[in-house]
């Protein structure tokens, strides 16, 4: 095993030196034997393959000493897991009919709602493209739990290490990297099954770009329509408008995307890791399996208590994701019911889909034990379609001028008492100004 023409040795002996022997035992004390795998998996007969992977645990390791979350591979992971099944570079003819599409729902928003449309150009992306795009908000919002996940693991691993070693070898020199492996990979995957489900840069009602800027990515667009008995031209024009309506909003309320992404991040900084599961999961995965143990961070390694800040926070976000979805419902669903016949059954659809949640809810559930569910989303559309018909659209879109003009949950769970009062201020507000103005000309 110490023959130094062996690849691995020679690997081992680049990271460990001295220690390379020590290492190679504690891997297969660990369960991995790099000769077995070696040769199970073909690599053995293939020396320019064998030096592919080698160089890729090299950079592995380089890349994640002093690191507490390995942000390259998170970036390579979620680009892999993006173009499973293919993901060709979007085509010039596929850019421009999804412009189109983008062109004519800003023309049909513009009829029911005073929010200008954003001055920067739509894009069309591949998913690659979108993982490039998106995963530096990922980075912040997610960034913080999973340096915490990443601490509680190596120190779990370090551990367990320690107590089993039974080599001249430190087994922290051989756990450094393990930890935040790990955790670049679990980011990763989530980032890349989002990318996957994706339609543009709002799906989750929280925006994923740092500007407000119309994105749409065809290729989960016709996934999702071919599941449909839905023209795909009426999909697309319907996905486009929803997009579009999102990012008018996060325009004309600038306060509003932070608001979002500061709720999350407060809930985040509370999150506590439920350390008996963590090391559960990594009894039974096993310390040398970072794909293992990458999976076994989906299975509810959060504390489940919240704290009372912690509940408040949730119940904010929930109430505002609604909100946003409400209104986005409202507007694209006035904007599309002259043009789109099934814009009805895509309306239910939609709600039907926010509302269970799917693979991209899910994932970031699993990246910050946060459901990203509009709850009350059916009262908040019906709110805004009451206050339209009261106050039309001008009316409607004025509550979003400041965030102390929204209802908080308790209103939004009886929204037409709140429509009522906030409707009645308005009218006293009026008659305040005109009792200034005439007071004012009698001065005069």
């Amino acid at each position: 095993m110490s023959d130094e023409s062996t690849p691995w040795m020679r690997l081992l002996r680049e990271l460990f030196g001295d220690d390379a022997e020590a290492a190679l035992e504690e891997l297969q004390r660990m369960g991995m034997d790099p000769e077995a795998l070696a040769a199970q998996s073909g690599l053995a007969a293939s020396p320019a393959m064998m030096e592919h992977v080698l160089g890729q645990i090299r950079a592995l390791v380089s890349q994640s000493d002093g690191e507490d979350v390995n942000w390259k591979l998170a970036h390579d992971v979620a680009r892999g897991v993006a173009a499973q099944g293919g993901d060709p570079s979007v085509s010039a003819a596929t850019a421009a009919l999804h412009r189109q599409a983008i062109s004519q729902a800003e023309l049909w928003l513009d009829a029911v709602t005073d929010f200008d449309p954003t001055r920067l150009e739509p894009r069309v992306w591949s998913r690659a493209e979108w993982v490039e795009a998106t995963l530096p908000t990922w980075r912040t919002l997610a960034g913080p739990v999973a340096v915490s996940v990443s601490h509680a693991l190596g120190g779990l691993l370090e551990g367990a290490a320690d107590v089993e070693n039974t080599g001249g070898l430190d087994p922290s020199a051989l756990m450094r990297s393990v930890a935040p492996t790990v955790c670049g990979m679990h980011m990763g995957q989530a980032a890349g099954e989002m990318a996957r489900e994706a339609f543009g840069a709002t799906d989750l009602g929280i925006p994923l770009l740092t500007e407000p800027r119309v994105v749409l990515v065809p290729k989960a667009i016709t996934s999702f329509a071919e599941g449909l008995d839905i023209d795909e031209d009426a999909v697309r024009t319907f996905l486009a408008l929803r997009e579009a309506a999102h990012i008018r909003l996060f325009a004309a309320a600038p306060w509003l995307p932070g608001q979002l992404h500061t709720l999350v991040e407060r809930y985040a900084q509370g999150i506590t890791i439920d350390l008996d599961a963590l090391e559960e999961a990594v009894r039974d995965a096993g310390m040398g399996d970072p794909a293992r143990l990458q999976k076994a961070l989906n299975r509810g390694i959060f504390a489940s208590h919240h704290t009372d800040e912690q509940t408040a926070t949730l119940e904010s976000v929930e109430t505002l994701l609604a909100l946003v979805e409400g209104w986005v419902d409202d507007v694209t669903m006035r904007a599309a019911a002259p043009h789109l016949p099934d814009v009805g059954a895509l309306r239910e659809m939609m709600r039907r889909r926010r509302a269970a949640g799917g693979p991209a809810e899910d994932t970031f559930a699993n990246l910050l034990d946060l459901e990203l569910r509009p709850r009350r989303m059916r009262d908040a559309s019906a709110m805004w379609a009451s206050l339209h018909a009261r106050l039309g659209s001008e009316g409607r879109d004025g509550v979003w001028s400041h965030p102390d003009l929204l209802p908080d949950s308790d209103q939004l769970g009886t929204w037409q008492a709140w429509v009522d009062a906030y409707v009645a201020r308005g009218e006293g507000d009026e008659v305040d100004r005109e009792l200034e103005r005439l007071l004012g000309g009698e001065d005069e």
